[in-house]
């Protein structure tokens, strides 16, 4: 994994432009996994698939994390600030393997969820669908009483059970935070979604290069790809002659 080049960015935001989030995570892993294929980045854990995304993150715009989160309660605006580091969680257990599990009399085994799993589930109707989807995916073997059976015929302990198991197996998958209002000392937790902060990020970061671009090519009648090649402080020097 590399950091992606000013050049990389502007290329995978505008491939990404109009996707649904779980196929713009695959795009930014594309654009700076050289040594894996879409397929294999695909087919890895959520969890493991968001360790990745951390990592680019940390090494394109750095380790220091600077968000906002809104207080449920009085409307306060608060800002977090963390590092990387802090969230990155060591799963329990190999997220390529398949797992085991009897509950309440139930053998199961099953796999973690993967980007292919959540591209098959947009578009569903609704949640319980799109976790029927998902599960029906998921599970590969129901025993019970020494017979094989459905998904559909689990009793509902059973797949709360599996799901809970799933979320302990596959931690980096559902980062929580936990967070108290400066004003109101309400407590609560929030998930912080990667795919959407590193997007929202890139889309700010665009917007900005592009107008930079736009000064400068007006300015010298250079090219885009010479003023991307272009050092972000050699840049800078070059926009505050044309603005002075």
């Amino acid at each position: 994994m590399h950091a992606l080049s000013d050049s990389e960015l502007l290329n995978v935001w505008e491939r990404g432009m109009g996707l649904p989030p779980v196929k713009r995570a695959l795009v930014l892993l594309a654009g700076s996994c050289s040594k894996m294929s879409l397929d294999e980045l695909a087919k890895l854990s959520i969890g493991q698939r968001d360790s990745l995304l951390f990592r680019l993150r940390e090494c394109t715009f750095g380790p220091q994390v600077v968000c906002l989160a809104t207080c449920p309660v009085c409307g306060e605006r608060l800002e977090l600030t963390f590092n990387i580091e802090d969230i990155l969680v060591a799963p329990e257990v190999n997220p390529d393997e398949d797992l085991a599990v009897v509950v309440s009399g139930y053998e199961l085994r099953f796999r973690l969820p993967n980007s292919l799993d959540l591209i098959a589930i947009v578009g569903s109707e609704n949640t319980e669908s799109a976790c029927d989807l998902l599960l029906n995916r998921c599970i590969l073997a129901i025993r019970h009483n020494g017979v094989q059976i459905a998904v559909d015929r689990l009793p509902t302990e059973v797949v709360n059970a599996v799901v809970e198991l799933m979320e302990q197996a596959d931690p980096q998958a559902d980062v929580r935070l936990n967070l108290t209002c400066s004003a109101c000392a309400h407590r609560w937790e929030a998930t912080f979604d990667i795919v959407q902060f590193f997007w929202s990020e890139i889309e700010s970061w665009t917007r900005r290069i592009l107008f930079e671009v736009h000064l400068l090519a007006r300015a010298y009648g250079w090219s885009e790809a010479n003023i991307l090649a272009m050092s972000p402080k050699r840049r800078q020097l070059y926009l505050e002659m044309v603005s002075g």
